[in-house]
């Protein structure tokens, strides 16, 4: 009688397994080791390596001079205000003409109007209420200029303005440099080329030869006053406005590799 063959689940065929077990085998093999050519590459790169950071800096005068100075008027009502701060606007603009300043080197704002109150008091001198106390309207105008002697020197005095009884505010002068963007380039050039020289130097000291670049970085353009010194750079780059001459600087750092 023939015998049959036992009935129930299947046993797994092995073949399929060994094939899992070399598919993961093969896959941790590979991960170690792009894992260690990561690491060693990190590590040759880190460890064989030279840096340096070059600066350079300029002085410079600058070339464009933007004054502003304001006047204000003020009357009972917005009729009367209006009428002498327009004469005053009239005034000023003349007075600037006639000091030499191009017509199209002046501009004036819009009016800015506001309404006044005025606190009354008691005998007693006890405060009781506020009332109505007119108008006060006020105008700003600017001169942007290439002639900064000239301007400067208004901007000093502006006696005449008071004396004819225009109540008149005499900002301080802004100034810039109209080619600081040829100014930047040039520096960024020179501190390249300073950073270059410096790591130069320690190599040769060392007894290492630099090879190719492996990363640059470009620091912050601080414009600051002459003479001012470091104090006044700021973490996102100064900018000063309020001195004609000024001082230019830049840094930038450079890292090589070192060949075998």
């Amino acid at each position: 009688m023939e015998e049959k063959e036992p009935t129930g689940n299947k046993p797994v065929k092995s073949g399929i397994s060994w094939i899992v077990v070399m598919i993961i085998c093969l896959s941790l093999i590979v991960s170690a080791g792009l894992l260690a050519f990561g690491l060693s590459r990190f590590h040759s790169v880190e460890s064989h390596t030279i840096g340096a950071t070059g600066s350079a800096s300029v002085d410079f005068e600058s070339d464009l001079i933007i004054w502003r100075g304001s006047f204000d008027t003020h009357a009972y009502t917005t009729d009367m205000a209006f009428k002498q701060i327009k004469k005053d606007a009239a005034s000023v603009k003349d007075y600037l003409i006639e000091k030499g300043v191009k017509e199209d080197e002046i501009v004036l704002s819009s009016i800015t109007v506001s309404q006044t109150e005025k606190d009354v008091y008691n005998e007693q001198g006890d405060y009781r209420y506020s009332e109505f106390d007119g108008y006060d309207m006020s105008q700003t105008i600017t001169v942007t200029s290439n002639d900064v002697d000239k301007v400067e020197k208004i901007s000093r005095d502006v006696t005449d303005l008071l004396e004819s009884g225009i109540e008149f505010d005499s900002e301080s002068p802004e100034y810039y440099c109209t080619t600081l963007d040829d100014v930047k380039l040039d520096l960024i050039g020179k501190a390249t080329e300073n950073a270059r020289d410096r790591i130069n130097i320690i190599a040769k000291v060392a007894g290492a030869t630099p090879g190719k670049l492996v990363r640059s970085n470009l620091g912050v353009f601080q414009i600051t006053a002459l003479n001012s010194g470091t104090q006044d750079y700021t973490y996102d780059g100064a900018f000063d406005t309020s001195s004609r001459w000024k001082t230019a600087s830049i840094t930038v750092k450079l890292e090589y590799e070192l060949k075998n």
